[in-house]
């Protein structure tokens, strides 16, 4: 199969000749919906376009090959253990230079903190606040923080949440495809609390207050950013989901997080698609949500998804087809200056697609395509 080079030219292309490109190259990779693009220039001063398409979950070989192919030079690790041999300074720049040899950056690691469920989560202790158990697991974070700078790594993601990914089932999407849904009022709270018990507002900030307070020094010392991702997805903030009153499934709550322990390493793993699900009317509100945190440095990665839908009901969608316009919401991430990875994130089942190879592959092509629009445009 021939790829489609989306490389950058050395002068801007005109719009009908971009146009007319990628057209040919989605036809050849099935990539329908990829080739309508919004006019104008980014309002302002223009800006070096600094944003580049982004990947995770896997550094093994036969995917970094893929990447390279699609010009996607940088990602975010694999999950590595919680294993300290893992996050060893040797065992760090091995996974650097096996990914550099692809001719790809690695940018980003993800802390063995995931979004799993709570009694699933590899370190539970951080949030169930179990002493001395949790201080000796802190311990290894902030010296896995330690080693991802001195290996020259610059960024750590990872969650706070008790609940993971909440869903409710699937529905039919385009094209027969299976979509993930949620739907609060058909959610099942059984048992209705969590074996962490009671969480208030009050006492998830506390263990929330002690992390950061721990771990932003080390942060900052190591010159390691690290970045949250948000509770997906939203629950009501009077009741909580099983006992949880999930204070990071908000807009508010994002922003009283990020103001909590102030300094330019604390910020966010943005999730676009997540903070979307806090929103009744994502299609209009999330661009003033990216102004908001991305005015204030405060967006460190951005997993580039879409849905239809909003608060407490809502399907994932491939990036063309949600209720958010997403060349839109990428300008946006622009003319804040945001200068990092665009990551595909949660695709749709396709029937035949193992792994949602062909789901990613279609992301990865439709990022690209964006990127080269917009820096026509700039």
């Amino acid at each position: 199969m021939r790829i489609l080079r989306l490389d950058q030219k050395d002068e801007p292309m005109k719009r009908r000749e971009f146009l007319s490109n990628v057209a040919a190259g989605a036809a050849a990779l099935g990539l329908a919906g990829c080739t309508t693009f919004p006019t104008g220039s980014v309002s302002g001063p223009k800006k070096t376009l600094m944003m580049k398409a982004g990947h995770q979950h896997d550094h093994s070989a036969a995917t970094l090959q893929a990447l390279a192919a699609f010009g996607v030079n940088h990602i975010c690790s694999g999950r590595l253990s919680a294993n300290m041999e893992d996050w060893s300074v040797d065992a760090l720049t091995r996974l650097r230079k096996h990914v550099e040899s692809f001719g790809i950056a690695l940018d980003a690691l993800p802390l063995p903190m995931n979004s799993n469920y709570i009694t699933k989560a590899e370190l539970p202790e951080i949030l169930l606040a179990k002493d001395p158990d949790r201080d000796r697991a802190l311990e290894n974070i902030l010296q896995m923080i330690r080693n991802a700078g001195a290996v020259g790594i610059p960024l750590v993601k990872y969650n706070l949440t008790f609940l993971g990914v909440v869903r409710t089932g699937r529905v039919p999407g385009r094209g027969g495809a299976s979509l993930s849904a949620f739907d609060y009022a058909q959610a099942k709270q059984e048992p209705p609390l969590t074996e962490a018990g009671p969480i208030s507002e009050e006492i998830y900030w506390d263990r929330i207050t002690y992390f950061l307070k721990r771990v932003v020094p080390a942060a900052e010392e190591a010159k390691v950013r690290i970045a949250l991702h948000p509770q997906d997805p939203a629950m009501p903030r009077k009741t909580g989901f099983r006992g949880v009153h999930t204070v990071l499934g908000s807009v508010d709550g994002l922003k009283r997080f990020v103001q909590t322990v102030p300094s330019g390493y604390h910020g966010l793993n943005f999730c676009q698609g997540t903070v979307s699900e806090m929103l009744e009317k994502p299609g209009e509100q999330i661009y003033d949500v990216i102004r908001w945190f991305g005015d204030r440095g405060k967006i460190f990665n951005v997993h580039f998804r879409n849905i239809r839908g909003g608060f407490l009901k809502f399907q994932e969608t491939l990036p063309d087809e949600g209720d958010v316009d997403m060349p839109r919401a990428l300008r946006t991430y622009h003319e804040v200056g945001y200068d990092g990875m665009i990551m595909p994130d949660h695709v749709p089942m396709i029937a035949g697609d193992t792994g949602g190879q062909k789901a990613f592959a279609f992301c990865f092509g439709y990022i690209q395509a964006l990127l080269q629009q917009l820096r026509a445009e700039t």
